[in-house]
């Protein structure tokens, strides 16, 4: 049987419509689903975490192939189902709730296909997860921001974001054909392997903050994107802007800058404001 045709008799059988606020896409390509495990090169001493089990079709082929495989999924519904069809597999824990406020226990690697809703919160969840590889599916259009050039229309907080803290390689290309019910656009397959930070910043907190307000401002030249991070410390206008004209890179649009030139920018910025703190301290 097909896994269109068991996806089907599936959601019959239980009288189960997918949700589209849980993102209930299901990949139903047999081949698809083994390379996504083959891409994160599983084995038996590999505790996989999967995020938005759905019908456990990844599930069970994770479950023979891996140590242990914690199984995360929202929905009360699947999670009845995820337990009869898995039952036979001693080595999957299945997790009922959201996994940005659950805590799984502990896991090496990630191999999930997750609700597209979750994209962006899931990812910077999971940047600050220590673990060795993970291989995820997302929308073909969000997996290119995540490893887009300086100077694209791709290239924004989530692209820095990511380098700082991982590489991140785009695999292949998933049409939506090969999902049911068929989303409208297609799918990317993206590898993640963790690393410190390439470059260095003074406090990689307000690194993360910086670059987060910059990007709001993202077509502006840098000068005038930082006054949203300025003002936001409430320093004065007057010293805003004489900050502001005075950081590296301050005439180019915040789009162009690579993530070292920004890490340069903010680390100066970062210094000129520890010092006016300390005249203020002195008056």
């Amino acid at each position: 049987m097909s896994l269109l045709r068991e996806a089907r008799k599936i959601l019959s059988t239980y009288r189960i419509r997918p949700k589209k606020r849980f993102g209930q896409n299901f990949l139903v390509d047999d081949k698809i689903l083994d390379r996504i495990i083959q891409y994160a090169s599983v084995n038996k001493s590999d505790r996989v975490l999967e995020i938005g089990a759905g019908l456990g079709f990844l599930t069970e082929r994770l479950a023979k192939k891996a140590d242990q495989v914690i199984a995360v999924e929202i929905d009360s519904r699947l999670t009845k189902i995820l337990t009869k069809r898995l039952r036979r597999y001693g080595n999957v824990i299945i997790l009922e709730g959201d996994i940005l406020k659950i805590k799984p226990p502990e896991f090496n690697k990630v191999v999930s296909v997750p609700p597209y809703s979750i994209s962006s919160p899931l990812l910077f969840w999971l940047l600050r997860k220590d673990f060795e590889i993970a291989v995820l599916t997302f929308q073909e259009e969000f997996s290119r921001r995540l490893a887009a050039p300086a100077g694209t229309k791709d290239y924004g907080r989530l692209t820095v974001s990511v380098y700082c803290h991982a590489e991140a390689e785009l695999l292949e290309t998933i049409p939506k054909e090969a999902f049911w019910p068929m989303p409208k656009v297609n799918s990317m397959i993206v590898r993640l392997k963790p690393r410190g930070m390439p470059f260095y910043v003074e406090d990689e907190e307000e690194f993360s903050n910086f670059i987060r307000d910059v990007f709001t401002q993202r077509n502006k030249k840098l000068r005038n994107a930082v006054y949203t991070y300025l003002n936001r410390l409430r320093v004065s206008k007057k010293e805003a802007v004489e900050i502001a004209n005075s950081i590296p890179f301050s005439q180019r649009r915040a789009r162009e800058l690579m993530p070292e030139e920004l890490g340069l920018a903010f680390n100066d910025l970062f210094r000129k404001l520890q010092n006016f703190k300390t005249t203020l301290r002195h008056i």
